[in-house]
């Protein structure tokens, strides 16, 4: 096991070495701002909504963070997250887990400048993460509406699952007798519930943290390569 975990991080290494230098997506949408104090506020912006909605994503269990799913706003050079459809960790769900808390890859650090996860990023984790804090009971009173909801589903379908991860050699039988056993309605939408209040609290890894340990504790994570190499290849984990 631990000679195979370590040829997949070899491997993703050095996918990371031989793949084309970062796609710098906030570089070419900033070239539309010519004045060097707009450039700067556009990136502050940038660096701003991805620690804003990194933190959010994170309280929700927000997954399938792919690049596909990511856009930066060509006016503002804000990051737009779309297809929110695996939220309360259900991509722990998936055949192949994801690992991370939210997407900080070479390429999304890459567009908050010499600073990366330092600084403003950082920054603006922690003042969210306070903010959610402070107002957890509401936010615990929106979230908890879902559980009344007979419409929303708790579990993936075996078919959203495989269309999640393109994997059609999958035992689809399988699949489906897992979900079954798995899926149990209100049950899994109080364990999900469970789970933010723990996030908001700070319970992370059996420990009690502050705002600052927290997000030290979840950067760390997102940006873990023994995390990233585990991830599904349609990820992107590289890039």
């Amino acid at each position: 096991m631990k000679k195979k975990k370590f040829l997949i991080l070899f491997l993703f290494d050095d996918r990371k070495k031989t793949s084309a230098k970062p796609s710098r997506k906030f570089v070419r949408t900033s070239e539309r701002f010519l004045q060097p104090a707009d450039w700067f506020e556009k990136r502050l912006a940038y660096t701003r909504s991805v620690a804003a909605t990194s933190m959010v994503g994170y309280i929700v269990g927000l997954g399938d963070r792919h690049t596909m799913n990511i856009l930066i706003d060509q006016a503002t050079a804000e990051v737009v997250h779309i297809d929110l459809g695996v939220a309360f960790e259900q991509g722990l769900m998936l055949k192949t887990p994801e690992r991370v808390p939210f997407r900080l890859t070479r390429d999304i650090i890459d567009g908050m400048g010499v600073a990366g996860v330092e600084g403003v990023f950082r920054k603006c984790c922690e003042e969210t993460l306070s903010v959610m804090r402070t107002n957890k009971e509401a936010l615990m009173t929106i979230i908890e509406v879902f559980i009344h909801d007979p419409l929303y589903k708790w579990a993936l379908s075996p078919l959203k699952a495989l269309q999640r991860q393109k994997e059609t050699d999958y035992d689809l039988d399988t699949t489906i007798e897992g979900f079954q056993d798995d899926y149990e309605g209100n049950k899994d939408a109080a364990r999900a519930l469970l789970r933010v209040k723990q996030k908001l609290d700070g319970y992370e890894e059996g420990e009690m943290r502050s705002v600052h340990g927290q997000v030290q504790q979840l950067i760390q994570d997102a940006i873990d390569p023994e995390r990233l190499c585990q991830m599904f290849p349609g990820w992107g984990a590289w890039m």
